[in-house]
């Protein structure tokens, strides 16, 4: 298994262990096709070469269908005549991405009308049996068994002259493969991402907050380049449920915070304190809420800033989400504060990615040991902390209104990347990425998230190649380094990727 494939099952397997202290959303299983590709000349010629090519094949889609996803075999194209039957096919299939896979030479005749008509992803997969041909015993034959790469430039040439971008290729061997395969995982993780915006209902209450003018996002246009529904929701519906809750679900919520939460004493901040019993009764109370509310209204994630009137109950519900939200997005709902709908799809990109996706900003720098305190307040992704999350409670929440209990970690030390939407003069969207490290060390004991990210070749440089690319203050920051993943991703959705070098 790849270290990739090795990931992907852990992480599944974490999820289960988690299962009992988050509610973790079932899985999404994006739809792959696979088709073969060979040349029906060779099969007269050479008895036994054609069923072999099928076993090929069914050896590459058991691979695939160990990454949870479903897959579709539409069988091997040999000729133009089986290009054109298949095409109606896998438009019918509502595909997310599709594998081609390259048994042994073929002529473009079997991929130019495929890749001109099909607007899904395609990739073009080479994975020969033999690592090696034996020479001294060499035949025709054996070179036809392993000439899976033979057809890849004239396939990609073929795409260009069609009117499309080359597509991209996955080279190795069938077995014993591990690069192979992490390939192979990554594209149906990306497949995940695509199959998962297409379908993603993004719930949205109230406004960015203060006016932040690289926040406000034009709801139609999020449709239309990621696909997600934005669904406009009222503030009042989550203190409906507020209201609503059980007394038995606001107490087994208490437990399972408590549970999930550290609650140390108070360190140097003095707007923090001790968990409160008051702010916990309010925090457990809202989670359920919350949980309802996202239920009744169908949410794949939220984007909310709702001040409220002062003193109301609305004010209490709307400005105590963050423990309830930090739970839902560990679950795989992405919430976001702030209103920012485009940090909240980047965060839902990262968590179906598998690599956490939390809610991010630049917070101080640290030029005595060239790093930058990345974070935020607000609800994050708490199944990417390093240790156990904190609760603290907290006086007042800085430049906003309200009070009660705030989230406080650092995310898991090790490679981190970032991603931040933003758009232009134009209104065109725009990935801008970058990856660093999470390095081992003290955060501030604020109550929010902060995490120690080192950046080559130095903070400085790095901060002014950042912000030169025009991105939103917020970004979506994950374990791992993805960034061509998600460069990837972008591209797919034809939306500009620039990874911050």
């Amino acid at each position: 298994m790849s270290e990739l494939a090795a990931k992907v099952k852990a992480g599944f397997d974490n999820q289960t262990a988690i299962s009992n202290k988050i509610k973790k959303r079932n899985q999404t299983s994006p739809r792959i096709g696979v088709f073969g590709v060979g040349y029906a000349k060779y099969w007269p010629q050479f008895e036994g070469l054609y069923e072999q090519m099928l076993e090929k094949q069914e050896i590459f889609i058991d691979k695939v269908k160990k990454n949870h996803v479903e897959v579709i075999d539409f069988g091997m194209v040999d000729d133009v005549t089986g290009a054109y039957d298949i095409l109606p096919k896998l438009k019918s299939a509502n595909l997310d991405l599709i594998f081609c896979d390259m048994l042994t030479y073929a002529t473009s005749s079997t991929f130019g009308i495929i890749i001109k008509s099909i607007d899904v992803p395609i990739v073009l997969v080479a994975l020969q049996p033999d690592k090696a041909l034996n020479y001294k015993q060499a035949s025709t034959y054996q070179q036809l068994y392993n000439d899976d790469v033979c057809s890849l430039p004239e396939f990609t040439g073929v795409a260009v002259r069609m009117g499309k971008k080359a597509p991209d290729v996955i080279i190795g061997t069938l077995h014993d493969d591990p690069k192979a395969e992490e390939e192979i995982a990554e594209y149906c993780n990306i497949a995940r991402v695509l199959h998962d915006l297409k379908t993603a209902r993004i719930g949205h209450i109230g406004h960015p907050i203060e006016a932040m003018l690289d926040m406000h996002s034009d709801s139609t246009m999020l449709t239309a380049h990621f696909g997600v529904h934005i669904v406009q929701c009222e503030a009042n519906e989550i203190v409906t449920q507020y209201e609503r809750a059980e007394r038995s679900a606001i107490e087994s919520e208490k437990e399972r915070i408590l549970d999930f939460f550290d609650t140390p004493d108070p360190v140097s901040d003095p707007i923090s304190e001790k968990l409160k019993v008051d702010d916990l009764e309010v925090a457990a109370r809202v989670s359920v809420a919350l949980e309802a509310f996202v239920e009744q209204k169908k949410l794949t994630g939220l984007a909310y800033y709702y001040e409220g009137e002062d003193n109301s109950e609305t004010r209490r519900v709307m400005t105590n989400l963050i423990v309830g939200n930090s739970l839902l997005t560990g679950a795989g709902f992405p919430m976001c504060g702030e209103s920012d709908l485009k940090c909240c799809i980047a965060m839902l990109i990262m968590e179906r990615l598998g690599i956490g996706g939390s809610f991010a900003e630049f917070h101080p720098v640290d030029f005595a040991e060239n790093f930058i305190l990345v974070g935020h307040d607000g609800p994050h992704n708490i199944t990417i902390a390093q240790g156990k999350p904190v609760l603290r409670s907290l006086k007042k929440y800085h430049g906003k209104p309200g009070f009660g209990a705030g989230v406080e970690f650092k995310i898991k030390e090790g490679p981190i990347t970032m991603l931040s939407i933003s758009s232009n003069y134009e209104g065109k969207f725009k990935f801008v990425i970058a990856e660093g490290t999470s390095v081992e060390g003290p955060i501030p004991p604020t109550g929010n998230t902060n995490t120690r990210g080192y950046f080559k070749p130095d903070v400085r440089t790095f901060l002014k190649k950042w912000v030169k690319e025009g991105p939103t203050h917020h970004f979506a920051l994950g374990i791992g380094h993805h960034a061509q993943t998600i460069k990837k991703i972008g591209e797919y959705l034809n939306i500009e990727a620039v990874i911050v070098e």
